[in-house]
């Protein structure tokens, strides 16, 4: 068996649930922890906690502990903090939901996780009462007032002084639901060692400045932004600038009135900030760092970034199923092209996915992770589970990658998103990367279709950046310099954007699907 192991070395695991941890970056109570981006309202550490106690403290008045499930469906905002940890100081188990959901798909989910409470904003009362009908849930709570339901504030209660008792490594914390590429979403069960572990693996490797403000439009509901951002930065004593939903201009000028120096993003805002027009707008003189995660990012857009604001651009790797990270880059340290490196206690494996057998360094296979912040499994669903989580601890991330000779991680593709041209494998992120460098070109994605001679052929959406005129015939010839030709798209579509996930990872079915329509 070839391990390869962190260059981070090991973290000590603590016995510490997840409000515990991030308690210790909020022990200054008067300072600014979080704001309000569109408006502007500040709130303390102090406010943050003592909101937290007592909504754990109307939790448990309400029976709701251990045992108990609460759905919260609120975008980006310093109200969610309290919904979030005052739930797990409860001792209740959080699933996450996407506030963009319809009622079909909020009605899966509320199902499957068994809610009992659901938190939302008025805007969404109608679709929340209509995704809970027929399930478990007993009362729907709103940041203000909606027919149908009753006011956040009414849950607030005496507060909880003390975090009550849980089993840290086994029970499951919070349930975010991974959109996986097939089926319906599953319930992934991460437990308070999941998420403080990841915390503090993350911390280790790339330190939080106490103080230091970021901006946070990455959704709280998706693991990337409740870890990264809404447990890592507060509990490494910064401060988040919420964003309910991402806007180019307010992001921008959020960054240049707080003098931010560092942002974290997906490869869509990669993109807009090397190529938007209105990025020349703004002073971003005091950015440093731009750190990509969700889905790759190829060489050429990353040097883009780098080049255009004059930052580092690093990125790191995970997923739902990691609490998410695995692999990440630290400051000043990040390789063009590459994920970053293994986190600190994580060990990783690269498995032909043919043989089973391992593969060293510079050879390309799926890569397996195992360290304290792999899930306990999928929510009902054994077989899923059972697929995913092997023998010995090891998680498949279903990721084609190969390790270089300094142990940084190059995801390639998708296991099950590779396109096989004749025989030969081709790998859509690869082939995004270089259309996404062509002028003209302002985002971009491939797929395969059947074809009866080669098997499969693969076939590129295409944006154009505004005011541009590219045509696919301009988009072949920069291609032919930079691709094998078995790697080059049998077709080019126009479109007018790529369906994305909210955590930035291209929607392929959905390209698929209007494809066979």
């Amino acid at each position: 068996m070839t391990v390869f192991t962190s260059p981070f070395g090991t973290i000590p695991l603590s016995g510490l649930t997840i409000t515990q941890r991030v308690f210790q970056g909020l022990t200054e109570r008067d300072r600014d922890a979080m704001i309000d981006g569109p408006t502007g309202r500040r709130v303390t550490a102090g406010e943050l906690t003592d909101g937290t106690r007592a909504l754990a403290g109307g939790l448990r008045e309400r029976g709701i502990g251990p045992g108990h499930v609460v759905a919260i469906m609120l975008p980006n905002m310093p109200d969610y903090f309290a919904c979030f940890h005052g739930t797990a100081w409860a001792g209740a188990t959080i699933t996450t939901v996407n506030p963009a959901y319809t009622a079909a798909e909020l009605h899966h989910q509320l199902t499957d996780s068994g809610a009992e409470i659901l938190i939302t904003l008025p805007a969404f009362a109608e679709t929340a009462i209509a995704g809970a009908e027929n399930t478990a849930v007993r009362e729907i709570f709103t940041l203000g007032e909606a027919p149908g339901a009753t006011p956040l504030s009414a849950l607030f209660g005496p507060p909880l002084a003390e975090q009550a008792p849980v089993d840290v490594v086994n029970d499951t914390l919070v349930l975010p639901y991974s959109s996986g590429t097939t089926g319906l979403p599953k319930g992934v069960m991460l437990t308070h060692r999941n998420l403080v572990a990841n915390v503090d693996q993350a911390n280790h490797a790339r330190p939080i400045e106490p103080g230091e403000w970021t901006v946070g439009f990455l959704p709280f509901f998706h693991i990337y932004g409740m870890t990264v951002l809404m447990n890592l930065f507060l509990g490494s004593g910064g401060g988040v600038i919420t964003m309910p939903r991402f806007d180019l201009e307010m992001f921008l000028k959020l960054i240049r009135d707080f003098r931010t120096k560092q942002v974290f993003v997906v490869p869509p805002v990669a993109l807009a900030l090397a190529k938007h027009p209105m990025v020349d707008q703004y002073d971003l003189s005091a950015l440093r760092y731009v750190f990509s995660g969700a889905a790759p990012l190829g060489a050429p857009l990353s040097g883009a970034v780098e080049a255009r604001l004059g930052v580092r651009c690093e990125q790191g790797y995970g997923m739902t199923e990691l609490s998410p990270v695995s692999h990440l880059s630290a400051h000043d340290r990040g390789r063009a092209g590459a994920v970053g490196q293994t986190a600190p206690s994580t060990e990783c494996r690269i498995v032909d996915p043919g043989t089973g057998q391992d593969l060293g360094a510079g050879q390309e296979g799926e890569v397996w992770v195992r360290g304290p912040q792999v899930m306990k499994g999928y929510l009902n669903n054994p077989a899923a589970t059972e697929e995913t989580l092997l023998p010995g601890g090891w998680l498949r991330t279903g990721d084609i990658a190969a390790f270089d000779k300094d142990g940084y991680l190059f995801i390639r593709d998708r296991l099950k998103e590779l396109i096989k041209v004749k025989g030969f494998q081709v790998a859509p992120a690869e082939v995004e990367a270089e259309l996404q460098s062509c002028p003209g070109v302002a985002d971009a994605a491939v797929v395969g279709i059947p074809d009866e001679e080669a098997g499969e052929l693969p076939v590129a959406f295409l944006v154009r950046a505004p005011g541009a005129s590219v045509d696919a015939q301009a988009v072949g010839t920069h291609l032919a310099a930079r691709l094998a030709h078995y790697k080059l798209p049998a077709a080019y579509h126009f479109v007018d954007a790529i369906p994305k996930s909210a955590s930035g990872k291209i929607l392929r079915r959905m390209l698929k699907a209007g494809l066979a329509g």
